[in-house]
């Protein structure tokens, strides 16, 4: 019995971390989700459930072990069952170049975000608006990532600087192969509409999102074997974590949460760029996961409050204006 309660202890905390660690992730799904056709909004609750409980939390690790150990498959998960800390030493060895991919990807979701040209709404407006005056520049956001995956790699040693930076370079690819991919998508999916066709639209995003949830995921599993190195124990954790998640975010989209709260989505967006910065340091310095969660929650619930007092102004100016006299 008392075995039994200590793996529920270790899932329910285990599930917390991983909401916590996700939850800024919950919120940027929602943007992008509440554009797409009802039937990818669906599948991203199914399909993506598979992919992030199956692909991420499981298949990932133990792909991990198989290339750095260069042993096949099923010896890798007889390793992760039979000889929990060596699979636990294997998968943490491989953090730098998790870090490099999985903070580069995060950093260029956040900046892209504050550089849209177009971008009228501004929360910490002084920062956000400096930000901005660059938006025209091009492939700024690139740049900036590879000075910080430069400026990171001269911490490291010549042998962990080379992984770290293949590893960023791939997260900068990953993430513009994913852009590109939806750009064709949409203006295929526009010249149907216009021709009068109903197009499913959805696609472009759905890869979108699986890869960001991916990246979201990387701090997770590396930060489940703080906790416990039984792979069955992790992968049930994180999993219920991630079904925690993905019903916040189809909650999110469904009661128009986003468009009610003014500042959420800039929240959510500092958040990625903060875990984003830490995953990339995190490569040379150990930086435990509470703090990268309670960072994220803080701008969250901080830009929660903002829009809160912003619809309270907004109100009452109207009541204001349509009082008579």
């Amino acid at each position: 019995v008392a075995a039994t309660l200590g793996i529920l202890w270790i899932v329910l905390v285990l599930s917390i971390l991983e909401v916590s660690l996700s939850f800024d992730n919950a919120v940027v799904n929602a943007t992008v989700l509440r554009n797409m056709d009802p039937v990818w909004q669906r599948r991203f609750l199914t399909w993506g459930i598979l992919i992030a409980v199956f692909g991420m939390r499981i298949i990932f690790p133990i792909a991990i072990v198989a290339i750095a150990a260069q042993v096949g498959p099923v010896e890798a998960i007889n390793l992760s069952l039979n000889n929990p800390d060596e699979y636990e030493r294997i998968v943490s060895d491989a953090h730098v170049g998790i870090a490099g991919f999985g903070g580069a990807f995060l950093a260029m979701v956040g900046l892209t975000f504050f550089f849209e040209e177009d971008k009228e709404v501004h929360w910490i407006a002084m920062l956000e608006r400096s930000i901005n005056r660059f938006s025209s520049v091009p492939a700024i956001e690139i740049g900036l990532v590879l000075g910080v995956l430069y400026g990171v790699s001269t911490l490291l040693t010549p042998q962990d600087t080379i992984t770290f930076l293949t590893a960023g370079i791939l997260g900068l690819i990953t993430f513009i192969g994913v852009q590109a991919i939806s750009s064709v998508l949409e203006e295929a999916e526009a010249k149907k509409r216009a021709a009068g066709i109903v197009v499913k639209s959805g696609l472009g995003g759905f890869l979108y999102l699986e890869v960001l949830d991916a990246s979201f995921s990387f701090d997770g599993v590396i930060g489940a074997f703080a906790l416990s190195n039984n792979m069955v124990i992790i992968a049930l954790g994180l999993s219920v974590g991630a079904i925690f998640v993905r019903s916040i975010t189809i909650h999110l989209v469904q009661t128009g949460t986003l468009n009610q709260y003014r500042y959420l989505e800039h929240g959510a967006f500092w958040a990625i760029i903060v875990l984003g910065a830490i995953m990339l340091f995190s490569a040379k310095f150990h930086i435990p996961e509470t703090i990268t969660g309670l960072l994220g929650a803080t701008l969250i619930g901080l830009s929660f409050w903002w829009s809160v007092r912003h619809n309270r102004r907004e109100g009452s100016e109207t009541i204001d204006l349509n009082s008579p006299g």
